[in-house]
């Protein structure tokens, strides 16, 4: 492994595979090609006029607007521009790992998950760690709409983490990378269990996760 942080390895990766299938190659983000998640991640981090519409609600239209605007841009163009960092916070490392490890993570992973014949890639554990320790923090409010206790697991060093307390949780179990997967809605993930009252890991599965 190096030692550059999991955001800023996944970011490269995620752009070197984009460029590899092309723009128009599906990804798990819905109907989203891959120029779609591009440009989604261009604006995120470059667009002050249309991020914000993408935790605001009222502002999801300024949002529309700067992803049709920036989707003109030539495939390519956009390639290289989420790749840098530029001028913005993501560029100090603290905030780089705390708020893209699981973004670009998710998305590199949407980008190859949603291709024909793909397997989970084995990552070391000090990866599988950083997952953990951000999906610990970032899983509370994923799973919030379940409306049950969840507790997760990891399968590796059985560590284990609430998400939502209460009594008689639906526990996942699996790698933190597919758990991961798993509360961002995603349903291409492979060796995750489900422990708990059937009821409760009913709710967990119809919850809609993710964002």
């Amino acid at each position: 492994m190096t030692s550059d942080l999991l955001a800023r390895r996944e970011r490269n990766a995620l752009c070197d595979l984009a460029l590899v299938l092309g723009e128009d190659a599906p990804t798990l983000s819905g109907d989203w090609t891959a120029k779609d998640l591009v440009t989604h991640l261009v604006l995120r981090e470059h667009s002050p006029l249309g991020a914000p519409g993408l935790l605001i609600p009222p502002l999801s239209r300024l949002t529309e607007l700067e992803m049709a605007r920036i989707g003109k841009k030539d495939f390519t163009v956009l390639v290289e521009r989420a790749r840098r960092h530029g001028l913005t916070p993501s560029a100090i490392r603290p905030v780089d790992k705390a708020v893209n490890t699981l973004e670009y993570f998710v998305h590199h992973e949407d980008l190859r998950r949603a291709q024909p014949g793909w397997t989970p890639r084995v990552l070391d554990r000090a990866d599988e760690s950083a997952l953990w320790s951000a999906i610990r923090v970032f899983g509370r409010g994923l799973v919030r709409r379940a409306g049950v206790p969840v507790k997760i697991r990891r399968t590796d060093t059985g560590a284990q983490a609430t998400l939502r307390r209460g009594a008689d949780a639906a526990v996942l179990a699996g790698m933190p990378s597919e758990i991961v997967m798993f509360l961002y809605g995603r349903h291409e993930h492979r060796g995750l269990e489900f422990h708990g009252p059937d009821e409760h890991i009913a709710a967990l599965h119809d919850a809609g996760l993710g964002l």
